[in-house]
């Protein structure tokens, strides 16, 4: 009993360590993981990315322009399903055989003319058999739509992603600048702001297109310089509000410069406007791009997208060839409305009212 007596104190529980408060993109992540609309909407918006980035390696779609089938093919399900393009086709390709002429009596070299076509008869030519159906049947030249769909998903989300960002970027530092700076330097960007706002931004696009040489960086440059006047709106509110801020002013007491408290200390604090308009326009922009590829003044003869797989489609519903339709207008409407539904999950997440 003495011996539990005389035992030193023993030492006392050290006190748990202050855990840190999650961040803004912490909680926002959190509460988007509980939004089961918003992580649905992410993972067919990562699909979709995949798709593209494996159709840029070659990886998918890489025989997309390859002739596999017969004119029209059907889809595998319609496989008894009768095909006169096809059938007509083969017709006019029989019939185009023009048969040997004996033109001894005016021509001195119809002798060799003889053995010349002798010779032709005897090369073997290797034509690649072409399949009469397809998974989901072929187009007037008989390559799979399913590849062209593919194929298409790369262009137009590839010109909706890298127009988007550099929009983003433009709106972002220019409404920085005419937020931040105000005076005569706002005036003026309010000026030229107003100036694109005051045209119709669709006829502004077709203007741009009509005018410019057919390409994806003449489409993305178009979607980009017109379409940073819904950005560069809502960067400047947050700006005029974050700019007369307590965190700004202590910033400016220790000799930050202008450009690193626009930069550093109010664009993280106004990035996830940044982002959710990112989204937003990547919607807006792969939209543009097949109405403007639609109309003829999208993407190149030699490459394809959704508008161009829309556009061919327009004559194959006259004749009953329905599915290249049914592939471009049913991708791009998953993509439009995932991205959509993500865009506002995002809005949601990332608003800090929300808990």
């Amino acid at each position: 009993m003495s011996a539990v007596l005389n035992q030193p104190p023993s030492a006392p529980v050290a006190a748990p360590l202050h855990q840190p408060s999650p961040g803004l993109w912490t909680l926002a992540w959190r509460r988007l993981k509980r939004d089961k609309i918003g992580m649905t909407a992410l993972v067919v918006v990562l699909f979709f990315l995949l798709l593209m980035a494996g159709s840029y390696t070659g990886l998918v779609a890489k025989n997309w322009s390859k002739e596999v089938g017969v004119s029209y093919a059907n889809p595998s399900f319609m496989a008894g399903a009768e095909n006169l393009e096809a059938a007509q086709a083969a017709q006019k390709d029989t019939s185009a055989k023009v048969p040997f002429v004996d033109l001894s009596d005016i021509d001195p070299l119809a002798p060799k003319y003889e053995e010349w076509a002798k010779r032709t008869a005897e090369i073997k030519i290797t034509d690649t058999p072409r399949a009469d159906t397809l998974l989901f049947g072929g187009d007037k030249w008989g390559r799979d739509v399913i590849q062209k769909a593919i194929k298409g998903a790369e262009t137009s989300i590839f010109v909706g992603l890298i127009a988007a960002l550099l929009a983003t970027i433009i709106g972002t530092v220019l409404g920085a600048i005419s937020g931040y700076m105000g005076g005569k330097t706002g005036d003026f960007l309010e000026w030229f702001y107003n100036v694109f706002t005051s045209i119709p931004y669709i006829l502004l696009i077709l203007a741009f297109a009509a005018v410019f040489k057919r390409g994806l960086d003449t489409i993305i440059f178009i979607l980009a310089f017109t379409g940073w006047t819904g950005i560069y709106r809502l960067v400047r509110a947050e700006y005029i509000k974050h700019a007369s801020r307590e965190y700004v002013k202590a910033a400016q007491a220790i000799g930050a410069s202008h450009t690193r408290r626009m930069f550093v200390h109010i664009l993280p604090n106004v990035s996830h406007v940044c982002l959710v308009q990112l989204s937003q326009h990547v919607v807006q922009f792969i939209k543009a791009e097949v109405i403007l590829s639609f109309l003829g003044l999208g993407v190149p003869v030699d490459s394809v997208s959704w508008g161009t797989m829309l556009a061919e489609a327009q004559s194959e519903l006259v004749i009953g060839k329905w599915w290249q339709l049914v592939a471009a207008s049913v991708s791009m409407a998953l993509l439009v409305t995932a991205f959509s539904m993500l865009t506002d999950s995002l809005r949601d997440a990332l608003d800090p009212k929300i808990k």
